[in-house]
């Protein structure tokens, strides 16, 4: 297991299991899945494609819903909220950034880092969305919308609108996928930057084991199984 006892536990799976039904049989994606993420702590999770990575963390953040076992996300028993219950926890504790950017293409890059803030009733949304904007190098960039930014850029934004909740819980699939990379090896190194400088918990899913070796702890899913790799 990955927790320090001394450190919060952040998100905690225990014997998580996925099966679905395919052509009248039943599928194992994933067979007893466990491990912990405390306060701070950086988790990889690498394997091929299809190996169950991307359903693992969808069930991790409560966007799916396990067959089996159980998880933990800040104390709260995913399997005890409904899907309103899980999104508003989510909203509350956890951010994301995914390989494909998912801006509001309608938004601009400060609206788009506004959002979230705005659904949480913050009235400094725009301020402190803008001063994230300038962390991640677009201070010149505001008023731009998603189809006038490079990929590197776009991404930036999607690393601004997923911290500047300060959550407690970062969730990262894949986030250099679409990017060239010299543009990939930036977006991560901020990536990390702002991970250590707000103490949030990673959990980075990736087939990259250079990028996975950058975090504490790795985790290799593979036909379903997921174990840790040694250190």
């Amino acid at each position: 297991m990955n927790s320090s006892p001394e450190k919060a536990q952040v998100l905690r799976a225990v014997a998580v299991a996925r099966q679905i039904a395919y052509h009248g049989q039943m599928l194992d994606i994933l067979h007893e899945a466990s491990l912990d993420v405390a306060h701070g702590d950086s988790v990889a999770i690498v394997g091929v494609s299809g190996s169950g990575k991307s359903t693992l963390l969808a069930i991790l953040a409560g966007l799916d819903v396990a067959t089996a076992g159980e998880v933990w996300l800040s104390g709260q028993a995913l399997s005890s909220l409904d899907e309103d219950g899980r999104a508003l926890l989510r909203r509350e504790q956890v951010g994301f950034v995914f390989q494909n950017f998912q801006l509001m293409p309608q938004l601009t890059a400060l609206e788009n880092v506004m959002l979230p803030l705005e659904l949480a009733g913050r009235r400094d949304a725009a301020a402190a969305a803008a001063a994230m904007l300038g962390r991640v190098g677009l201070a010149h960039r505001l008023q731009h919308y998603p189809r006038h930014l490079s990929g590197g850029e776009q991404q930036r934004v999607a690393l601004a609108r997923a911290f500047v909740t300060r959550p407690r819980l970062l969730f990262a699939d894949e986030p250099t996928g679409n990017l060239d990379p010299a543009s990939g090896g930036q977006i991560i190194d901020l990536l990390f930057e702002l991970n250590a400088e707000a103490g949030t918990a990673l959990v980075l899913v990736t087939h990259d084991n250079s990028l996975a070796a950058r975090c504490a702890a790795v985790y290799r899913l593979d036909g379903g199984r997921l174990a840790r790799q040694p250190s």
